[in-house]
């Protein structure tokens, strides 16, 4: 195993994260902005304002976007498994 196979293991392992933690985090970073913005616009210092709708959010994008997120998982999961053979040699 030589460091450029270790490199693009690593490279493509960081492609997967960022893509499936950033179908979750941005709208969820999105519905956070919107709420903070109204919250200063009209001065309401509630808590549960921001939490409720972001774990709203995060749970519809998790139930609209998980097939696909598992998906993406189980292939470079799959490609990784049966290119172990070459990456020992």
């Amino acid at each position: 195993m030589d460091p450029d196979s270790v490199l693009s293991i690593g490279r493509q392992t960081l492609e997967v994260v960022g893509m499936l933690a950033g179908l979750v985090l941005l709208p969820a970073l999105l519905v956070g902005l919107l709420i903070a913005m109204f919250q200063a616009a009209t001065q309401i210092n509630e808590m549960t304002l921001t939490f409720i709708p972001k774990l709203m959010v995060v749970g519809l994008v998790l139930m609209l976007g998980g097939h696909w997120m598992l998906q993406v998982l189980m292939t470079f999961s799959i490609n990784l498994i049966e290119s172990i053979p070459e990456l020992i040699q």
